[in-house]
């Protein structure tokens, strides 16, 4: 996750509890992708951006890989330590603000995964933190991002009813429902989403989820003028071409500059 709150934009805090986000997002739909692209050489460096409780740190730290998980959240990062250590994993995880990091290291890879720069509202949000993987990338080394593809006649079918988004019980034993709306604001990108809490049966609160939309040639002139080459744009995890039906935008990128 990336810091929550940013002129007037943010994420609520139940998203960051990390029972409530572990038991949401177990799927690990991404990580042959990821593993995929990561260097063959030994010794090799990642770096994880926005790495949340770890949930594709763990499993990459595991192949042998020396990684590094970065998020704003400490009670993710406190999490993800925990189910580093009992696997006896050694994983550096850093409490540090994507936008501004300062590491005395650079890595063979980078990779904002999960739809994270979503959390990067303002255009300078997205670029610093371009700056920022340029500046801990080595010469040639990949960065791999992956976001969705704006679908803008799903947001205005959303934005009519509110409707049950998920349902799932937590490890701690929770039972809970999700139900979403959304209003999508065009003069700043930002979808504004609400999920709706239910707990046990009982509402509980209702929690913002704001996302700004990236389009295509937008994110790619982004990519392009802060020094990346862009070596391949898939629509989905199985590396299918990207085109206008693709759900998702997921990069393979060079460091150029």
């Amino acid at each position: 996750m990336v810091k929550g709150k940013s002129a007037g934009y943010e994420v609520g805090d139940l998203i960051y509890d990390a029972s409530i986000y572990d038991a949401m997002n177990s799927s690990l739909d991404d990580l042959e992708f990821y593993r995929k692209w990561m260097p063959k050489k030994e010794n090799s460096h990642i770096l994880e951006l926005c790495c949340g409780t770890g949930r594709l740190t763990i499993p990459l730290a595991e192949d042998g890989y020396h990684i590094t998980g970065v998020d704003f959240t400490s009670t993710m990062l406190a999490e993800g330590s925990n189910k580093a250590k009992q696997k006896d994993l050694k994983i550096k995880f850093i409490n540090a603000d994507v936008r501004s990091l300062s590491l005395q290291e650079k890595f063979d890879l980078i990779f904002i995964p999960f739809n994270s720069i979503h959390h990067l509202y303002k255009n300078e949000d997205l670029i610093s933190t371009f700056q920022v993987v340029q500046k801990h990338l080595k010469k040639g080394g990949l960065f791999l991002l992956d976001c969705y593809n704006p679908n803008l006649n799903y947001i205005v079918e959303a934005q009519k009813d509110q409707s049950v988004l998920t349902q799932y019980q937590t490890d701690d034993g929770r039972t809970i429902r999700i139900e979403q709306n959304m209003n999508y604001e065009s003069a700043s990108q930002i979808n504004r989403i609400q999920w709706h809490y239910f707990i046990d049966g009982q509402f509980d609160s209702i929690q913002n989820l704001d996302m700004r939309m990236y389009f295509p040639q937008e994110l790619d002139y982004y990519l392009e003028q802060n020094g990346f080459a862009i070596d391949q744009k898939f629509g989905d995890f199985k590396e299918s071409n990207f085109n206008n039906e693709s759900e998702k935008q997921i990069y393979v990128c060079r460091k150029k500059i």
